[in-house]
């Protein structure tokens, strides 16, 4: 099977190596020149814990490649999904299926601009990855992966299962879901409730909730997830959403969020409108406001602006 990872950093770079490793034909096509010079002068380095090891994997700019594939896995940052989607078309055939494990909500409207919705599957993950540098990627722990099939039928489902086997024999822990819909959704509501509140303080996430204002924040952005989330067809427990954001939160302590990462730490744009942002425009779609969310989606711009014109 050709396998192409669109999108070749941290996560992309993990998931590219582990199906290299299983014996699979594997591209990997990213926009970074000193991540694809490293790599193709250097071999892909990775890091999982005391062990380390080169791989010589394939890496391309977009422009690059054009040969039909039949797997596509997208890591790009969720802003960064129309351009590589666009930039790709050469690789995207009549039956090349597309598998997004992006962060956030929304990413199916892009995918169905550029391939049939059968060849489309969603799925969420928590396996982590880090950079070292350029060239150097650094495993994080374990995690999980869900896929589902975006719209039903046997055949979809069939390439689902059949997607998931594939993860398996590389060494993920991957099962098919029943509703990916609703884990989306979850996950959502959990970075949306953490992620931008983080970056505006300037804080980690254990910070954060040991505030006494922390609970109430995190009620009402979440209060506003799962009212969008409804009215879109998916259940979620707002009580279970804001005790698991608390838990999980004083669990990993010191991490910065990926929104603190990209603004504060590397003055990069951020995912808000795949998060508050895509809460905030549904909303306004459905007929109501959800101002919490709002606000927030502003206030990231408002600091990216300020960033960026630094």
């Amino acid at each position: 099977m050709k396998i192409a990872i669109a999108g070749s950093g941290a996560l992309g770079s993990r998931f590219g190596y582990m199906l290299y490793e299983a014996g699979n034909d594997v591209i990997l096509i990213d926009k970074w020149k000193e991540h694809i010079d490293s790599i193709r002068e250097n071999g892909l380095i990775v890091q999982d814990g005391n062990n380390r090891k080169i791989v010589n994997i394939p890496i391309f700019y977009p422009h690059e490649v054009a040969e039909e594939v039949d797997l596509v896995f997208v890591f790009t940052k969720s802003m960064g999904l129309q351009d590589m989607l666009e930039d790709i078309k050469p690789i995207l055939g009549e039956n090349t299926s597309v598998v997004s494990l992006l962060n956030g909500i929304g990413h199916e409207d892009i995918l169905k601009e550029y391939l049939p919705v059968k060849n489309i599957f969603m799925g969420v993950t928590i396996y982590t990855s880090g950079l070292k540098g350029s060239g150097h990627v650094i495993f994080e722990g374990s995690g999980t992966i869900e896929i589902q099939n975006f719209t039903p039928g046997d055949c979809e489902e069939k390439k689902a299962l059949q997607l998931v086997g594939m993860l398996n024999q590389a060494g993920f822990k991957a099962y098919y879901s029943e509703d990916v819909t609703h884990s989306i959704w979850r996950k959502a509501c959990v970075n949306g409730a953490m992620n931008a509140i983080c970056a505006l303080l300037d804080c980690n996430l254990a910070e954060f909730v040991s505030t006494n204002q922390a609970e109430m924040i995190i009620r009402r952005i979440a209060k506003e997830f799962v009212k969008v989330a409804r009215e879109k067809g998916t259940i979620l427990d707002e009580d279970d959403i804001v005790e698991y954001i608390l838990q999980s939160s004083r669990k990993v302590g010191s991490h910065y969020p990926s929104m603190h990462q990209d603004l504060i730490q590397n003055h990069r744009l951020t995912e808000v409108d795949f998060l508050n942002g895509a809460v905030a425009r549904m909303s306004k779609e459905l007929g109501f406001e959800t101002p919490y969310n709002t606000f927030i989606t502003q206030l990231i711009h408002a600091k990216e602006q300020i960033i960026m014109d630094e």
